[in-house]
């Protein structure tokens, strides 16, 4: 008898994660020899822990299709990291345990380098406690900081919101400048690695276009030299627009926006770099200002998704399963890129252990010597990924996007486990 499969997402959702669903549901469905049904868990791992399973056979083969298109995580995501085996064991029983009544063999995540740092934990723990897993790892991440993969789905639809984005603002703030606004700061997502802020530079095709000035987690913000740059480029060009990542650090190493708290995986808590920035500018220069944060926004514009990053995420997906009926263990699909121009691109794989917790920052040759914009091959990296439309069907003149049913798989185990 065919085994079946879990299929989980982790993490901050994207435009595109639920195109890898798609491709995992609808590739494992070509495989009825050899996998059965598809149990999605609600909610990411926690899902599994709490034997809350979603039979996604229950689902219409349209409805499925309709993932490729509809953002978000059609199953519920979370921020929950598996600590190591040793330091309890108590949940990697629960899984092998809610894995065997469910007669569970494949084990696919959807996320980041947490998630697939779960992923590896879980091909490591099946053995070992008498429940043989095969784990597949399926990238997604809009920060752009997996290593060995070119790029990570989900990345490049961010980074065309946020390059449209500025683009559209500064057309706004130049209408304005000459007796209103004269600086617009936009915050994109972007921790330790500046990604999504570079993106924003591929509006800026001339002298004088925006953003004038990006803020990259990689280099130590300067108050004084950052000022002096902001109040130069409004004297020339009449306006500043400028794209801040919201991990830009000081010289003591803290976070401009560190609201002192802290998420489920023990990150600093953002609280928004955006009106720190405007604020500096002034109080310092006595400008008039605005700014945005992109935040959620970003991540679900699932309308403006690039067409490269769409076909890269369902590829993920179709790919994790083709690894798994092929016997491949604890490793990942990647983006393998062939060719700049034209582009190209095709499949390849890495394994687990060189991916989890591995964090893959922008390259110092992709940053201007001023610390304030993009190179050309950074330009050439970033291009390809934002290009194409594939725009999701309208109704009513809104995107139609699909709800499952989540149909809750009937639970087994007498005992309960509820995650804290």
């Amino acid at each position: 008898m065919p085994k079946n499969a879990f299929y989980a997402q982790s993490g901050g959702v994207t435009s595109v994660i639920n195109a890898s669903a798609c491709g995992v549901i609808e590739t494992a469905r070509q495989y009825p020899d050899q996998i059965g049904k598809v149990y999605a868990g609600r909610n990411g791992i926690i899902g599994a822990l709490e034997e809350d399973l979603i039979d996604t056979s229950q689902e219409s083969a349209e409805a499925i299709a309709a993932l490729r298109h509809t953002p978000s995580g059609a199953f519920g995501s979370c921020r929950y990291k598996l600590k190591g085996l040793e330091e309890n064991k108590a949940e990697y029983e629960r899984l092998i345990e809610v894995f065997k009544a469910h007669d569970i063999g494949y084990f696919f995540y959807n996320g980041g380098g947490d998630s697939q740092d779960t992923s590896h934990k879980v091909s490591q723990i099946g053995d070992a406690l008498g429940h043989h897993m095969t784990c597949i790892g399926v990238p997604k991440t809009v920060d752009n900081d997996l290593p060995i993969t070119d790029n990570c789905p989900g990345f490049g639809s961010v980074a065309k919101y946020v390059a449209v984005s500025i683009r559209e603002a500064a057309f706004d703030v130049a209408s304005m400048a000459k007796t209103s606004t004269k600086i617009f700061v936009l915050e994109v997502m972007g921790r330790h690695a500046g990604w999504i802020a570079a993106a924003g530079g591929l509006a800026r095709e001339q002298e004088g276009d925006a953003p004038h000035i990006i803020l990259f987690p990689e280099i130590v913000f300067n108050k004084e030299k950052f000022l002096a740059k902001v109040d130069a480029t409004v004297k020339k060009f009449g306006y500043c627009c400028i794209v801040v990542s919201e991990g830009v650090k000081d010289e003591t190493g803290k976070f401009l926006a560190d609201a002192g708290t802290r998420d489920a995986f023990g990150h600093a808590q953002l609280g928004g770099c955006a009106p720190v920035v405007a604020n500096m500018c002034k109080d310092a220069l006595g400008y008039k200002y605005h700014w945005a944060v992109a935040d959620y926004l970003q991540r679900a514009a699932r309308h403006i998704a690039s067409k490269t990053d769409v076909e890269q995420a369902y590829a993920m997906g179709k790919a994790a399963v083709e690894l798994a009926v092929q016997g491949k263990n604890a490793v990942m699909p990647t983006v393998v890129r062939t060719s700049n121009n034209p582009y190209a691109w095709e499949v390849g794989h890495a394994n687990l252990a060189d991916v989890a917790n591995v964090e893959k920052k922008m390259p110092a040759e992709y940053i201007t010597e001023d610390g304030y914009g993009i190179t050309e091959p950074c330009r050439e990296y970033l291009q390809p990924l934002i290009m194409g439309e594939d725009y999701p069907p309208f109704k009513n003149g809104l995107p139609d996007y699909v709800v499952l049913n989540n149909v809750a798989v009937p639970k087994k185990l007498a005992n309960e486990f509820k995650v804290k």
